[in-house]
């Protein structure tokens, strides 16, 4: 099987991932939605053939053993992927997603404008957090791209697999990718400060170690970025925090309070007009009523109030995104309900926003 005219397909429908299994046709995610291609059923020698093409001889034989795959390629003339093989019940699959060769602005990306100061921090630690396919790799590297181009600093980059390309602008850029360059995301960070890194960016935490590791750099004087996949920044420190066995607990917190620069977290919504997708957002950013709270388990929950209230320090929370993509028709009413965290408060608000409209 040919897979040139199906990646081209999914390039020009805009499609966000490409799934291929066995028994259905080639299925496209357009703005969120699974939408089959015209085309027959594939066949379990067609699905085998299409992964085998996409991998190196070394991958096949890691797949062969791990029953798992997951790689970056790139096809000329068409674009870069993401690609994962997997099993599933007893034939191959796989999901495919493009990366852009275009790393762009966090402005073209629509994501907030604080997100270039946290980029511009002198240490510490800035977490991007979502779903899968949420948009995350993709602000880290705008957030890198941004450093590159403005400062001239050592960026290291460790990922699984490597997504975006980046080249030296006014920063070197060392990108080392799992598997290739390196065993692990534990095994490359033991390492990491010997290679005189200003930044370091961790394409994802998994776990304690990695964390742990993190959370050091941060604290001996470098800016570490990362990925987690929570979906909003309580449950982020919550996570962060059961990383570790309860006795640590508290050392958790207080290391945090130093280190903790700022946590975005994104999902993307439809367009009502149907041309595209847009994020909605939450920025934390470190305030000293931020650190008091993460200092003192009972007051993790307050930690969505000083959120919501922390517009001078650029912070918002997402019900408040997504009230204000709704005000501005970017995306309809049924849409903000299904992504906020509380819609019967939303829609109070609403109806308090529009009752004043009419007064006036």
């Amino acid at each position: 099987m040919d897979l040139k005219p199906i990646l081209k397909k999914m390039i020009d429908s805009d499609a966000s991932d490409l799934h291929l299994k066995v028994g259905t046709p080639p299925i496209l995610r357009i703005n969120g939605e699974l939408a089959p291609m015209e085309m027959n059923k594939l066949s379990k020698e067609e699905v085998r053939i299409a992964a085998s093409s996409l991998m190196t001889k070394k991958q096949q034989e890691m797949f062969l053993k791990e029953k798992e795959a997951d790689f970056g390629i790139g096809i000329p003339g068409i674009s870069r992927f993401r690609v994962n093989i997997y099993i599933q019940r007893g034939s191959i699959a796989l999901a495919i997603r493009p990366i852009s060769r275009e790393i762009k602005t966090i402005e073209e990306l629509n994501l907030p404008p604080v997100l270039n100061e946290m980029a511009f921090a002198a240490r510490g630690l800035v977490l991007v957090t979502g779903t899968t396919g949420s948009g995350k790799s993709t602000a880290l590297a705008s957030m890198i791209d941004y450093i590159n181009q403005n400062k001239r600093r050592h960026i290291i980059t460790i990922e699984d697999p490597i997504e975006y390309l980046l080249t030296d602008k006014k920063s070197i850029i060392s990108q080392r990718e799992i598997g290739t360059d390196t065993k692990s995301f534990a095994n490359s960070l033991r390492y990491i400060l010997r290679q005189d890194p200003d930044i370091i960016m961790i394409g994802e935490i998994r776990d304690a170690e990695t964390m742990e590791t993190a959370i050091k750099a941060a604290d001996t004087g470098h800016l570490v970025f990362s990925t987690l996949h929570t979906l909003n920044a309580p449950e982020t420190i919550n996570r962060i925090i059961t990383f570790f066995p309860p006795y640590q607990h508290q050392h958790i917190r207080t290391l945090l309070t130093s280190v903790l620069k700022g946590i975005i977290s994104l999902r993307l919504l439809p367009k009502m007009d149907g041309t595209g997708r847009i994020p909605a957002t939450e920025v934390l950013v470190s305030t000293p009523t931020i650190r008091e709270y993460l200092l003192d388990e009972e007051k993790i929950t307050a930690i969505l109030d000083a959120i919501r209230e922390g517009e001078k320090y650029k912070m918002h929370s997402f019900d408040q995104s997504v009230m204000n993509l709704y005000k501005e028709r970017i995306v309809d009413l049924e849409t903000a309900l299904e992504n906020v965290n509380n819609p019967d408060e939303f829609k109070m608000r609403l109806k308090g926003i529009e009752q004043s409209a009419k007064r006036w």
